[in-house]
């Protein structure tokens, strides 16, 4: 009886642990969630100023990591006023009707240089699966993740005819950091 007991212990510290999931308060102030591109002839680099992300993730346990994240497109900026209008307009994040972009995590899965983060992007009301791959350094209860996707902007609907080639794709650049809730 004794040794099913035990065994019936060891087995159940074994199963994974739902409670062994991480959760993070990132830390605004030191992350950023920026934007590459080309635009009139030349490279164009931007953020987005109000955002927002829950994570919950520990690296032994990604069957229950999760990721989150709204940024409010209003908040996005070049620094150039011609960029910016045309990116803010109605035929490019047009903020007044869709004010949001979302990302949604399905799952994380390790792989030879980090992780992956499979999902959906939601931007202009447009959604697609995608795979945003990441590292991710945790030193005493503080992670630091970094990220670059690249999406064509015209698979969200963002864009006009006269656009042409003009940020045909955009490098989403992440950096977050992040300390371990308590």
């Amino acid at each position: 009886m004794m040794l099913r007991i035990v065994s019936a212990c060891l087995a159940l510290c074994l199963l994974p642990n739902l409670a062994a999931a991480h959760d993070w308060n990132v830390d605004l102030e030191a992350s950023s969630v920026g934007f590459e591109t080309t635009a009139f002839g030349g490279p164009v680099a931007g953020e987005f100023a109000d955002w927002s992300a829950q994570i919950t993730l520990d690296p032994a346990a990604l069957g229950t990591a999760q990721i989150s994240a709204r940024v409010q497109t209003a908040t996005g900026s070049t620094g150039s006023g011609e960029v910016d209008d045309s990116m803010l307009g109605s035929d490019g994040l047009a903020p007044a009707a869709h004010p949001l972009a979302l990302f949604e995590s399905s799952d994380i899965r390790a792989t030879e240089s980090g992780y992956d983060a499979h999902g959906v992007l939601t931007i202009r009301d447009a959604s697609q699966p995608v795979i945003l791959p990441f590292t991710l350094e945790i030193v005493d209860g503080r992670a630091v993740a970094d990220a670059r996707l690249t999406i064509a902007r015209t698979d969200y609907g963002v864009g006009a005819p006269g656009w042409g080639t003009t940020a045909a794709n955009v490098t989403l650049v992440l950096h977050i950091e992040a300390d371990a809730a308590e």
